[in-house]
């Protein structure tokens, strides 16, 4: 028996609570010592199994009876390292093995030893292959391992071995979530609360499902049950956060977000949900420094960069604005946000030279292109690649890409495929080598595979892009209802579908689409306000037209697409026909995006 400090402090305190279960009800005199232990488990009550466990070792009760469920209840207490004490020298009992050898998998998991994780899980199979809960933390691995593929496969086989176990329907709906959208996911999570309506992780995966989907009251009600359940749930205070800010009400989401604990100090979307209250409370230093830390862990987040050089340009802090993002802000792929901010930043250090390159470079607005990331050296200058490395691989074939080595990219790309077969981010990679390359069939290949793991975003941006190459805009479009379906929140998809809309002469609904964009933060984008005067006029509101068009103007007069609308404009409204000649000759003289 391991003996520890705190020995003498666990019988009173087991002694105490037994005194007082005693007091409330009657012992259930069926259930053994072990199951009262793995009924206080599956409550996620690892203290309570711990003081069942250590009474059973009082009692007698051999060490490698108990070991695997000890573990299990240190892992529910997150105490990895009396874990693994429990756990790592695999002495179970014959009954136990299977169990014992899932738990050390478990922690291995935690611990971030996948290999290890892999060689526990396969010692459990051994014992007992029908698991549907191994077969869920297989899936898992699998998934962190880069196997999504094969992480799919057992998570549907989870659900076959126990179609009513709550583990099972949970992580298949997480990955449905993933490939097919919150909405796919809801009959998954709402089957999986059937069997288990109080466990806070699975209510907590169906609140923010529903807040996706833009169910705001719906996810206000669970979160409130989840409180409920245990009032000091950091999760639930994180939600009720988000809910908080969305509706405008900072300083109560601030108060919601300092009860949320860790989510609010270490997840990144607490710590950018703290910024954002920062920055709309005018805490422009607290923000920056929050991004500062975020983008340190997420350097290709194009949405922290924006951010982070927001907050600093707020704060008044434009020579460090202009030195940390100058060279991010000249790539094509930069936003004209960002390069407004930084040419902003010159003006105010005073040097208009430079201030004028970014100027000019936010003028040109937005672009449909696709930009794949540039990371590190170019090419020609970097060491040859480490094909074994991932990351140095993705890096190169980014690279090529962008250097018009298309060819070259494919090659690497598919090295790194045939390694990481069931990988959706090496599907998607693949398929950007190909598109960069000109072949825009055998990418849209690669992004559906990709697809049927993992439908972020930027992979359906990707996935558009080859559509369009390919001359399917009927598919674009149908990929973009898709999208603002399952994610409402999504301004960048309802702007590109509100000018499909637009160009197939369905003004009426490139306008309400507009307006949704709008409503999401797109309201100072002169292209958007531009393309929504078109849309007005085209419906024949000359007063709303009129009121888009000069907006999208004053916003950015050297901006050329806003200025070849302002001047269509005026023309289609009959007045003004001088003015709108010379912005027509204005707009001739102005660069074009290359």
């Amino acid at each position: 028996m391991i003996f520890r400090p705190e020995t003498i402090f666990w019988h009173v305190l087991g002694l105490a609570l037994l005194v007082g279960i005693t007091g409330c009800s009657a012992p259930d005199k069926q259930l053994s010592p072990a199951d009262r232990a793995r009924e206080a488990l599956a409550r996620g009550d690892g203290v309570g199994a711990e003081i069942i466990l250590r009474q059973m070792l009082d009692e007698g009760t051999p060490q490698r009876d108990v070991a695997a469920l000890m573990g299990q209840a240190e892992l529910a207490q997150n105490m990895l390292p009396e874990a693994r004490r429990w756990l790592e020298a695999g002495d179970f009992s014959e009954s136990s093995r299977a169990h014992g050898f899932h738990m050390l998998g478990r922690l291995e998991l935690a611990d971030g030893r996948l290999p290890e994780a892999g060689q526990a899980f396969d010692r459990a199979l051994q014992t007992n292959a029908d698991d549907p809960e191994l077969w869920v933390d297989i899936g898992r691995l699998r998934y962190r391992g880069g196997e999504q593929a094969q992480a799919v496969e057992a998570s549907i086989h989870a659900v076959k071995l126990g179609p009513e176990n709550p583990s099972a329907l949970q992580f298949r709906g997480q990955l449905v979530r993933d490939a097919y959208g919150t909405q796919a996911a809801i009959p998954w999570l709402e089957a999986a609360l059937e069997q288990d309506p109080d466990d806070l992780d699975l209510l907590g995966d169906y609140a923010a499902t529903l807040g996706e989907m833009g169910e705001a009251t719906a996810m206000l009600e669970i979160s409130r049950r989840m409180l409920a359940l245990d009032p000091h749930s950091s999760r639930a205070f994180y939600l009720q956060s988000v809910l908080a800010a969305r509706a405008g009400k900072f300083e109560l989401a601030r108060n919601l977000l300092a009860r949320s604990g860790d989510y609010g100090r270490e997840m990144p979307a607490g710590m950018m949900l703290s910024a954002i209250i920062d920055l709309e409370s005018g805490n422009y230093a607290s923000a920056a420094q929050t991004l500062d830390v975020l983008q340190a862990r997420q350097p290709g987040n194009r949405r922290v960069a924006n951010l982070l050089a927001r907050s600093l340009a707020l704060g008044g802090n434009n020579r460090e604005l202009a030195h940390r993002f100058s060279e991010m802000a000249k790539s094509p792929a930069a936003s004209p946000y960002l390069a407004t901010l930084v040419g902003r930043s010159y003006e105010i250090l005073g040097q208009r030279k430079e201030a004028a390159v970014y100027l000019d470079r936010a003028a040109l607005g937005r672009t449909d292109r696709l930009y794949l990331l540039e990371i590190g050296q170019s090419p020609a200058e970097g060491p040859s690649p480490d094909f074994a490395n991932a990351t140095d691989t993705v890096a190169l074939v980014r690279q090529l890409a962008r250097a018009g080595r298309g060819a070259e990219a494919v090659v690497a790309a598919n090295t790194l495929l045939s390694r990481t077969p069931g990988s959706a981010d090496a599907m998607g990679l693949a398929g950007d080598a190909h598109l960069a390359a000109g072949k825009p069939g055998q990418a849209l290949a690669h992004y559906e595979k990709a697809a049927l793991i993992r439908q972020l975003w930027p992979l359906k941006r990707r996935m558009l892009a080859a559509q369009m190459a390919l001359g399917r805009q009927s598919d674009a479009m149908d990929l973009l209802e898709w999208e603002l379906g399952s994610n409402p929140s999504n301004a960048e998809a309802a702007v590109l579908l509100a000018g499909f809309a637009a160009n197939a002469g369905d003004h009426q609904k490139a306008r309400q689409l507009f307006d949704h964009a709008i409503l999401l933060g797109r309201r100072r984008d002169p292209d958007v306000l531009s393309q929504r005067a078109i849309s007005a006029v085209e419906a024949g509101d000359a007063d709303q037209a009129a009121s888009d068009v000069l907006a999208a103007y004053r916003l950015q007069r050297m901006n050329r697409t806003a200025t070849q609308r302002l001047s269509r404009i005026l023309i289609r409204l009959g007045n003004r026909q001088a003015q709108a000649r010379a912005l027509s000759d204005k707009a001739a003289k102005l660069p074009t995006v290359s």
